[in-house]
């Protein structure tokens, strides 16, 4: 599976973006689907997973209620909606892929996408 991430870029403090990540491969559908984002200096973290109907979804508590990931399976993709963003949301994000059912951790994941730059000023 190659995954494909877009849509990152410059964006003022409580403006929004919207990431898609897009799938080679039709197994899309049965793979549970993660973002992360790793920001200079610290470490790769988890920031929104979903299950591979769509029906599960979980968040990183820094994210709840701005970002809303989202998947249309026939499209294999995945997007992820970032409102009221924050310059600490500035960060390298990676979209990933796992056969099986969600988990959280950078480890688990089967595959992993390029990253797309986003930054935030204040």
């Amino acid at each position: 599976v190659q995954l494909q991430a877009s849509g990152g870029g410059l964006v003022q403090a409580g403006g929004s973006l919207r990431l898609a990540c897009a799938a080679s491969e039709r197994t899309f559908s049965s793979s549970s689907m993660d973002w992360f984002r790793q920001a200079p200096g610290k470490e790769r973290e988890f920031v929104a997973a979903i299950s591979w109907r769509g029906g599960i979804t979980y968040y990183a508590d820094s994210v709840k209620g701005r970002f809303t990931i989202s998947r249309d399976n026939a499209k294999n993709t995945v997007y992820l909606q970032m409102n009221s963003m924050k310059p600490e949301d500035t960060a390298v994000y990676y979209c990933a892929a796992r056969a099986g059912p969600i988990v959280i951790v950078p480890e688990g994941m089967d595959y992993w996408g390029k990253g797309t730059q986003v930054t935030v000023s204040s």
